[in-house]
């Protein structure tokens, strides 16, 4: 039985300036550049704009090798990012220290999991 090579890098985002947390074109393009810098395999991406006073925006990228997500809440500077690759071509650190530099938060925590899967005896 091969390993199953999981990568999951997620966190939360503090202080980032409102024009970019509501730009919803600027964040989809961010996440498109983030799997690139991830060497992920784009195959599509969806976009809302959640409305209501505690609205932001939502993208969600699925890559062939998993998932890039953002959510925003624009009026707090706050997002949350989830990236989540498999195999060992896509590096989600990656991923997450590009969406790191273009969101310009003032604070960050970012937490790691590694989700690789070991053999199970039979």
């Amino acid at each position: 039985m091969r390993l199953v090579v999981g990568k999951h890098v997620y966190g939360d985002l503090y202080g980032c300036p409102r024009d970019l947390l509501e730009n919803e074109e600027f964040i989809v393009e961010a996440v498109k550049n983030a799997a690139k810098e991830a060497n992920a395999d784009l195959l599509e991406i969806r976009s809302w704009r959640v409305g209501g006073e505690m609205g932001g925006v939502s993208v969600l990228a699925l890559v062939i090798e998993s998932h890039i997500a953002i959510h925003t809440w624009p009026l707090q500077g706050y997002a949350t990012i989830d990236v989540y690759t498999c195999g060992e071509k896509a590096d989600p650190w990656k991923a997450f220290k590009y969406l790191i530099d273009v969101l310009k938060p003032k604070h960050y925590v970012v937490h790691y999991s590694d989700r690789s899967q070991l053999p199970l005896p039979y």
